[in-house]
């Protein structure tokens, strides 16, 4: 199967990260970083201007009407970017999901044109993310999913991120929105895995920029070969995730019954190099890599947080296990190519 981006999905893509190179630096984080809310309205606003928040409303209800796989690319260079804008959860999650369940068509609207922001609460985390700036909460509770108004302020909890802006969970009576919270898990599990792709992306970039200006012994430290060969493993390990995210994205967008399976498989491999790569480019870095002043710092914290977030490594590896060993997703090539 081909599972590379279409052209004018690329060019999608393409078009969202040059906007956010020039609107989301290093110093806009440190800045967000400095700021009680960690929020930028003016960010926030340009998004809602690029339609971002629609991308998988559908047309009828003002939105793009794209597919899961355009919410992965876009979440992709969410990550690349560090975006502190909730964006994802409200656009790439809960967007798609009401859509599926059917007569969610005004929160929609409003989804689409940035009038709505939707928190996500589920049992894998215990935490909620930015509660205090959403307008309606999604909560799995049970064996159904419910939608509410955001009522009170919850109690803030720290996160290893400094631009999340996390809360307890909260008590909430809503009524059903015929999501399963499963469906809730495994949507949040793929962008967070998209997410995770482009962070690395990221801090490959930075450090494959300082492993080449950074001297020393009178050449660049990139070209000794322990720097090159870390690099080059690192970079291996983000493309063969690349792939597998996508083919999670194809088997949800498709409803297929072992979607669950390929998301916990994406969900490792994206994180897994996420993961991977921030060791290296501490490595590239050296002790400072640790530091504030050194910008790796934010989309290091990111990859931390978000392998811990909508099942950890060893709740999504349990699911491939339980799948492949105890027989429900049977493997072998009459089987996987069939």
């Amino acid at each position: 199967m081909d599972f590379r981006p279409s052209e004018d999905q690329a060019t999608l893509a393409e078009g969202v990260r040059d906007f956010l190179a020039g609107t989301h630096g290093p110093e806009v984080l440190r800045a967000l970083d400095a700021d009680a809310t960690g929020r930028s309205p003016g960010i926030a606003a340009s998004l809602r201007e690029m339609g971002l928040p629609g991308l998988a409303v559908p047309e009828d209800q003002g939105g793009l009407g794209l597919s899961l796989l355009d919410a992965v690319l876009i979440a992709m260079e969410c990550g690349r970017a560090a975006l502190a804008e909730p964006l994802a959860d409200t656009a790439f999650v809960a967007a798609p999901l009401l859509a599926r369940a059917g007569g969610h068509k005004s929160l929609l609207q409003a989804i689409a044109s940035g009038e709505a922001s939707l928190a996500l609460q589920h049992p894998a985390n215990p935490w909620v993310a930015d509660l205090a700036q959403a307008t309606h909460i999604l909560s799995a509770q049970g064996d159904s999913v419910v939608l509410a108004s955001v009522g009170s302020d919850a109690a803030p909890c720290e996160s290893v991120d400094p631009l999340r802006r996390l809360s307890r969970p909260v008590a909430v009576e809503g009524e059903p929105t015929g999501i399963a919270p499963g469906d809730l898990l495994d949507v949040a599990a793929l962008m967070s895995a998209a997410q995770a792709l482009g962070v690395a992306d990221a801090m490959l970039k930075i450090s494959t920029e300082y492993a080449c200006t950074r001297q020393q012994f009178g050449q660049p430290i990139g070209a000794f070969q322990a720097i090159k060969h870390h690099l080059a493993s690192s970079a291996v390990a983000i493309e063969f995730a690349r792939p597998v995210v996508y083919r999670a994205a194809q088997a949800l967008d498709e409803a297929s019954v072992n979607a669950s399976v390929h998301i916990s498989h994406a969900k490792i491999a994206a994180c897994d190099a996420a993961t991977a790569m921030a060791e290296t480019a501490i490595q590239v870095h050296g002790a400072m890599g640790y530091t504030y002043e050194v910008d790796l710092h934010f989309w290091m914290k990111r990859s931390w947080a978000l392998a811990g977030a909508w099942g950890d490594r060893a709740f999504h590896a349990e699911r491939v296990q339980q799948a492949v060993i105890g027989g429900t997703m049977p493997i072998g090539p009459a089987e996987t190519f069939s």
